[in-house]
């Protein structure tokens, strides 16, 4: 017999939910192959089989909390063991255990299952899950597990008083959903939460003229996607102009450490994409040395990989600036959250045809830009803001000087 455990993941990731078991007790599995996936607060990473065997018994339960370095299954050791015979199943609601019923033995699957105690019994319980009981005031009869001895552990009364409770709501008869947040959307309240108590967030706002970049794109997107086999959008021009802005105004690519300011000489810019289960950040490293296609190309994989919960871990730390474009959902105006600890995000907009005044006799329908600049006033003052998001308009409506920044 053998333990899987959860593995190292980061440094700043102690711990993590069980999102699914892609295995059942009694599967056999080859050393290297998934058993499970994990959500952490950043990725969701499959935790692999150090061996080969048959999986014997599941020690945590969809939806718990397991730490670096728990055990959360047990494995048959050496690759001749094979899975159990499914006619020998019932023989363990044979032995005198009153507590499990025959049909609970006859289940494979690792879905908490209630398991059926007779009138005074006392249920298998650890103590550890007695102790927890008692002070959450939980009937221990009440409590599923996934245990195939029906017996009731720990983790088994954690997860029972973490689900909500059936409470009358002011509202009473009216239809409510409850659903429990995942780790994921946890971790992004809490981060939100963090950024407006240890920050000093402030929004600058300006409009940018998009002619210039529409019709250059208009122009050079078909010989762009035959030469570099990816489609030439609008974020690999705001990247770029973002760090000509940087490299102008470097406390913006900065970072706040204790009462130290550390100025960052690199340019490794965070792209938000937004994903069926949030908001995710996957960074695009050293901008200032890559061209329009590279750029695209990076984002492009990104996106995908975001989006098909691929990324890794490395995939998403270590960004100096962000960049978010709410315009994609129709966004008019929005203020950017700070991605801490860095000290400034760029948010883009919706692009909408609006009457621009050309002269002072003349007035044109352009299609113009909102754009925000979310920053920590604790080290970035008004004027270096103001400034940082007007050297970011002129690249754009003059996109032919980004190729000098180039």
């Amino acid at each position: 017999m053998a333990e899987i455990k959860v593995p190292e993941l980061a440094e700043s990731i102690t711990e993590g939910t069980i999102a699914q078991w892609l295995k059942k007790p009694g599967d056999y599995v080859e050393k290297g192959e998934s058993i499970c996936e994990l959500e952490t607060d950043k990725v969701n990473v499959e935790i692999m089989a150090e061996e080969s065997g048959v999986l014997q018994q599941l020690l945590a339960n969809k939806g718990d909390t397991v730490a670096v370095g728990q055990a959360i299954a047990i494995i048959g050791e050496g690759a001749a063991s094979a899975p159990p015979a499914p006619e020998k199943a019932p023989q363990l609601a044979e032995e005198p255990k009153p507590a499990v019923p025959v049909d609970r033995a006859e289940q494979p699957a690792p879905q908490p299952v209630a398991v059926a105690q007779a009138p005074g019994q006392r249920p298998i319980a650890s103590p550890a899950a007695r102790k927890m009981a008692r002070e959450k005031g939980i009937d221990l009869t009440q409590v599923p597990t996934v245990d195939p001895l029906g017996r009731v552990r720990k983790q088994d009364v954690a997860s029972f008083a973490a689900q909500p409770a059936a409470v009358p709501t002011a509202e009473a008869g009216k239809p409510v959903i409850r659903e429990k947040m995942s780790r994921r959307r946890q971790t992004i309240a809490k981060r939100l939460l963090e950024v407006t108590q240890t920050t000093a967030m402030l929004t600058t706002f300006n409009e940018i003229d998009m002619s210039a970049v529409i019709d250059l794109r208009k122009r050079k997107k078909d010989k762009f996607f035959e030469e570099h086999d990816v489609r030439l959008g609008f974020m690999s021009f705001f990247v770029k102009a973002a760090v000509a802005a940087l490299k102008k105004y470097p406390y913006v690519n900065a970072e706040i450490q204790g009462d130290e300011i550390l100025l960052k000489k690199y340019y490794d810019i965070g792209v938000a994409v937004s994903t069926d289960e949030g908001l995710v950040v996957p960074v695009v490293r050293d901008c200032d040395r890559k061209n329009f296609a590279e750029i695209e190309r990076d984002i492009a994989e990104l996106a995908a990989k975001a989006r098909s919960n691929k990324l890794s871990l490395a995939d998403l730390q270590g960004g100096t600036f962000t960049i978010t474009n709410g315009g994609v959902f129709g966004s008019l105006l929005s203020t950017p959250f700070l991605n801490g600890p860095q000290v400034g995000i760029l948010g883009m907009h919706s692009i909408k045809l609006r009457p621009v005044a050309i002269d002072e006799e003349r007035i044109e329908n352009r299609p113009m830009m909102y754009v925000a600049l979310s920053y920590d006033h604790r080290i970035i003052d008004g004027k270096e803001a103001v400034g940082f998001l007007k050297t970011v308009k002129d690249l754009i409506e003059n996109p032919e000087d980004l190729l000098l920044e180039s």
